[in-house]
C-alpha cells in the first residue's frame, strides 16, 4: 500500500466523520497500529475512493449492510453519523433502516432504528 492511499484515506474519512481518523488512531495505535494503516489505505483510500458512487450512496450502503449483519453497532452509529454528514436527511436514514426489515428482519431493523435515534439525540444535544 502507498502513502498516497493512506493520505487519501485520511481525507475521505475526515469528509465522512470529522475527527474520526484521530480517534481511530488513538484507539488502536497501542494495540494494532497496522489496523489503522489497513483501514486508511484499503477501506478509505482504495475502496471508498473508487469512482461510481458518491459518498452519500456509500454511506447508505454501509448503513444498510451494517444494520443487516447486526454485529457492529458502534460502526453502524459511525456510518449513520457519516450519512448525515454526507447529505442524508434523518428521514432517509430511517427509510434505509426500514428497508433493512425486508431483507434482514425486524430485529436488525429495530436495532438500526434504535441506534439512529441515539445518533439523532446525540446530534441534537450538540446543537
Amino acid at each position: 500500500m502507498s502513502d498516497d492511499k493512506y493520505k487519501r484515506g485520511l481525507e475521505i474519512l475526515e469528509e465522512i466523520s470529522p475527527g474520526a481518523s484521530k480517534r481511530t488512531a488513538e484507539s488502536l495505535n497501542d494495540i494494532a497500529p497496522d489496523m489503522v494503516r489497513y483501514m486508511m489505505e484499503f477501506v478509505f483510500g482504495e475502496i471508498s475512493a473508487r469512482p461510481g458512487l458518491d459518498m452519500k450512496l456509500r454511506e447508505i450502503t454501509a448503513m444498510a449492510a451494517l444494520a443487516a449483519i447486526g454485529t457492529a453497532p458502534n460502526q453502524l452509529k459511525i456510518h449513520i453519523k457519516g450519512a448525515l454528514n454526507c447529505g442524508c436527511t434523518r428521514e432517509e436514514v430511517v427509510e434505509v433502516l426500514i428497508q433493512v426489515l425486508v431483507y434482514a428482519g425486524f430485529p436488525a431493523a429495530l436495532t438500526g432504528l434504535r441506534l439512529a435515534k441515539e445518533v439523532f439525540q446525540e446530534t441534537d444535544g450538540k446543537s
